[in-house]
């Protein structure tokens, strides 16, 4: 165990790496595509396509701080390819939808899926990573996530623009049975001894059982980067059909998650040496500048360029964040920690893409984007007054 430990890309890390790659890549096919299939197959409205991916997202919220709490009391890969075999039992069902409100039901079952499976491998990444290069690690993870951010909606658009949906719903299908394939051949690290809590009686309630507390500061600024980055997920590929500029609406994500790539390595690496104040304030400048130049785009070039420059935002502070709630907790709490951030985070990202989508269907898309920006602009002072401003006087505290 500690050989494994010591090397950051081991067999280990590797398949739960990827593992996570296909659980995104089928994630960000669907949120892509499913608007099309609510408008053209099932005669949906403009406002019916967000409420999809809220569905979605509230059952992952409901479900991501049980697992928090399952993840320290279960058998951790027995949870994993259990949620596993629901996403996938989900995925290959929506071949059989015929309703907008049958969608529902089943996007709710598959969020529930989806839900307990990224928290639990988000979590469980954790303890495979060596302690000395968390930041690095959990930013590699995370580059799995984002390849499977422009790998599935390319995919995806690429696959309607071709084929029938049917065949779309086949190929997530297969997706899902990829990431339960890895979780299989996974050794899931065991809870180590004396660092799980003590445990309480049955019949007492405390919150605390299911969110981390010390998670919560940082989690509130990750759901309002969440709440605008559901208008990109969600709706780009309407806004750049609106443009008339669908022909690159697969290509914006292409850019987008490019930049991810190349920058992931040296900001995983300026996270562990010089702290995550110095890529979190240029991170939200960045995704707030590229948010409202979006909101004016009208050629294909300024539309590709603002990708490039939400991404570059978007790639600093997405695992910056979560390192953050999983370092300010205490250790025998990673996966409460890792629960918590992801509830505040999907929280923002379903609200996000619901009330956004609302504004988009009585104003325009342009509006929406620019109204996305300014509300990221706001992380900045959540980001200073929850965790920046309080972190010098914990450091105080603990020297005194």
């Amino acid at each position: 165990m500690q050989q494994q430990e010591q090397a950051l890309w081991s067999r280990n890390f590797i398949t739960i790496c990827v593992c996570s790659f296909f659980i995104f890549m089928t994630f960000y096919i669907l949120a892509v595509t499913l608007p099309a299939f609510v408008l053209d197959d099932l005669h949906g409205s403009k406002q019916q396509i967000g409420l999809v991916t809220t569905v979605f997202i509230i059952a992952a919220v409901i479900f991501r701080p049980l697992t928090g709490k399952w993840l320290d009391e279960v058998n951790r890969k027995k949870l994993i390819l259990v949620s596993l075999a629901i996403f996938a039992i989900c995925t290959v069902l929506h071949l059989f939808v015929s309703s907008f409100y049958l969608l529902l039901v089943l996007r709710f079952v598959h969020g529930i899926g989806f839900g307990i499976a990224a928290t639990a491998t988000s979590a469980v990444v954790i303890h495979i990573i060596p302690n000395h290069r968390k930041g690095e690690g959990i930013g590699y993870f995370s580059l799995f996530m984002s390849l499977a951010m422009v790998i599935g909606p390319f995919l995806g658009l690429m696959i309607t623009s071709h084929f029938t949906f049917n065949v779309l719903f086949g190929v997530c299908f297969i997706l899902s049975a990829l990431a339960l394939l890895c979780a299989l051949i996974t050794r899931i690290p065991e809870k180590e001894g004396g660092l799980t809590a003590p445990a309480s009686s049955a019949s007492s309630w405390d919150w605390r059982k299911l969110i981390e507390p010390k998670a919560i500061p940082i989690s509130l600024a990750g759901s309002v980067l969440a709440f605008s980055y559901g208008a990109i997920s969600t709706f780009i590929s309407v806004y750049a059909k609106s443009l008339g500029l669908e022909q690159v609406a697969s290509y914006f994500f292409m850019v987008f998650a490019a930049v991810i790539l190349l920058s992931r390595p040296f900001t995983g690496r300026l996270f562990d040496r010089m702290g995550e104040h110095v890529l979190v304030y240029p991170g939200i400048v960045l995704f707030v500048i590229g948010m409202i130049w979006l909101s004016q785009a009208h050629t294909a070039g300024v539309f590709l360029l603002t990708g490039g420059i939400i991404g570059l935002g978007y790639g600093a502070l997405l695992p910056s964040f979560q390192a953050i709630a999983v370092k300010s907790s205490p250790s025998h709490r990673s996966g409460l920690a890792t629960g918590t951030y992801f509830v505040f985070f999907d929280s923002g990202y379903g609200l996000g893409s619901y009330l956004l989508g609302l504004i988009a269907a009585k104003t325009s898309y342009h509006t929406m984007y620019l109204i996305g920006g300014i509300v990221v602009a706001f992380t900045v002072i959540l980001y200073y007054g929850l965790h920046h401003k309080k972190k010098p006087r914990a450091a105080e505290a603990q020297s005194a």
